[in-house]
């Protein structure tokens, strides 16, 4: 195997990492490339009955139960406040250090352009870092990395002012179950909050068997990744071929130009192992 590459995603919150680049790092992690996720809030408002501080550190956890069953090298949460999370330059300098210190070869994060006001803050703040993780007289106490990384965008559905480009597209069928399996380690999301919050009344987890769970993924956010693959069908049959033509489930990324410089062909197949 060639030298690993190093792979960095930021979220906005514990699970969007998850969601939006879990079969990818499932895939990235097995052929020997090291991923780490950050998720830059601390999740302490995403439920409609636990108290803050008591979600905070559930959600701790669920990142690193998620985290073992995809095999990856860490899942950092920073000490933020959901909903509270701003373009600022304490916050800016802390992303700048978190991308020095892992010296990636990519980063990836959300694009500026979503309904989550944590989502836009934590995409402008990476790109904001994209240039200046390589001036040396900023942030002086952490040494800039031997090569700027790539810089990527994540999957969004968001069509103003225009769509995600799939510049490139991961098929996620093969580690579709392992996926799942990660976002099932969130159970105080994806079994309590986000049913309560998409108006499903007396839903109740407990009383379901894993086959349930399964299907109650698959049918509530598995479309996301169906119309990822839709979008990203021209760029999946260049990637792997005819078989591109069939992938059900897809990762897509846009190659952002303020990082390092890409051939568009090398960017496409940068994400597949």
């Amino acid at each position: 195997m060639a030298q690993p590459k190093r792979f960095l995603f930021f979220g906005a919150h514990p699970d969007d990492a998850d969601s939006l680049f879990g079969g990818t790092a499932i895939k990235l992690a097995r052929a020997g490339h090291v991923v780490k996720l950050v998720s830059v809030c601390n999740g302490d408002c995403g439920h409609h009955l636990m108290r803050r501080a008591e979600l905070a550190a559930r959600r701790y956890l669920e990142t690193q139960a998620a985290a073992a069953v995809a095999g990856i090298a860490e899942y950092q949460v920073l000490d933020n406040h959901d909903c509270e999370i701003e373009c600022n330059l304490e916050n800016r300098k802390e992303i700048i250090r978190i991308i020095r210190r892992f010296q990636p070869d990519v980063v990836i994060s959300h694009r500026a352009v979503d309904y989550h006001a944590d989502h836009r803050n934590t995409g402008q703040l990476v790109m904001d870092a994209a240039y200046l993780v390589g001036v040396p007289r900023f942030c002086e106490d952490t040494p800039i990395p031997p090569r700027a990384p790539v810089f990527a965008y994540s999957y969004d559905r968001f069509t103003d002012p225009r769509p995600i480009r799939a510049d490139a597209a991961v098929e996620i069928d093969s580690v579709m179950d392992v996926k799942l399996a990660m976002l099932n380690c969130h159970v105080s999301q994806y079994y309590e909050w986000l049913p309560f919050d998409k108006g499903f009344k007396d839903f109740n987890h407990l009383t379901m068997t894993a086959e349930q769970k399964r299907d109650w993924l698959l049918t509530h956010w598995g479309v996301r990744f169906q119309t990822a693959a839709d979008l990203g069908r021209d760029t999946l049959v260049k990637t792997y071929g005819d078989k591109g033509k069939t992938v059900k489930y897809a990762e897509i990324f846009e190659f952002s130009p303020y990082g390092r410089p890409m051939p568009a062909d090398e960017f496409r197949v940068l994400f597949e192992p």
